[in-house]
């Protein structure tokens, strides 16, 4: 299971591991601790949580009672969205920090250019207040890598013309039909680096008819298919599960997709519209 292990590098240097292990809406206690400890277990090193979740004292608990030393496991959290003053986010990260209580993060994240009660609203000044603070948080030594989440092209734009260290990071909703080409050249052409977030897309990909032949033809799942596409587009997947079988599945991506097949993957349309890009809390 070598890709759990792969990194892709950050462009400050700091190597991440190509598959992370997500926990939105995992419940806090012990479903929370037990999937990520499942996690470890099966061979995952990237986990990530964040304050809105809930759930950041029992992924920490798992990552400190799993026994693989602090410098082998990945470890990435996020601002609330909310959060859009200097202050705030210093406060928030505090509280973070303690929770997690792990030495150190490996990645912290501004969860969205705006709070969640207000999307698309318009938070320029206060994301350049806040990058400020996640700057100051990043010299501290007490995170090792900084970036972004639900950040658009504009957004991005607003923080790097303000920056002195760029984020290195947008995660973002992306699946096989999604894939957001703007944000995604944009961000590549700037050296940050993709995650994907529901990049099942929340399951709605897993009945797909296209990718069930697809997924058919290499013997593999559909997760599996859907998971490969990301690595294969540069893109680090965030799959999250809660089930042994799942955590396990999930993690066998030592495939390779044809050049077609990627393309035939890359024209595809948009298979769960239904399910609302914005609203989305990844």
């Amino acid at each position: 299971m070598s890709v759990l292990t792969d990194t892709f590098e950050l462009a400050n240097g700091v190597k991440i591991p190509k598959v992370g292990f997500g926990t939105w809406q995992t419940p806090a206690g012990d479903v929370a601790y037990q999937a990520v400890l499942n996690a470890l277990k099966v061979g995952y090193r990237h986990v990530d949580t964040a304050k809105a979740y809930g759930n950041e004292a029992d992924v920490g608990r798992a990552v400190r009672d799993s026994g693989i030393p602090r410098d082998q496991v990945f470890v990435t959290s996020k601002l609330p969205a909310q959060s859009k003053t200097y202050d705030e986010a210093m406060a928030d990260f505090d509280s973070t920090f303690k929770k997690l209580d792990i030495d150190y993060v490996d990645l912290y994240l501004v969860h969205a250019p705006w709070p969640w009660n207000q999307i698309g609203k318009d938070c320029d000044e206060g994301n350049i207040e806040v990058w400020r603070a996640m700057q100051d948080i990043y010299a501290s030594g007490r995170v090792k890598a900084i970036g972004v989440s639900n950040f658009n092209v504009h957004d991005l734009k607003n923080v790097f013309a303000n920056a002195k260290v760029k984020p290195m990071i947008n995660q973002i909703q992306y699946y096989v039909g999604y894939t957001e080409p703007k944000i995604t050249s944009f961000a590549k052409e700037n050296g940050v680096l993709v995650e994907a977030y529901s990049p099942l897309a929340t399951g709605g990909l897993l009945k797909n008819d296209q990718m069930v032949a697809l997924a058919g033809k290499y013997n593999v799942s559909v997760a599996q298919m859907a998971l490969r596409f990301c690595l294969q587009n540069g893109v680090l997947p965030l799959p999250k599960a809660v089930g042994e079988d799942h955590i396990e599945n999930n993690a066998k991506l030592d495939f390779e997709i044809s050049d077609a097949d990627m393309e035939t993957l890359n024209n595809m349309p948009d298979t769960a519209p239904e399910h609302s890009h914005n609203s989305t809390q990844g």
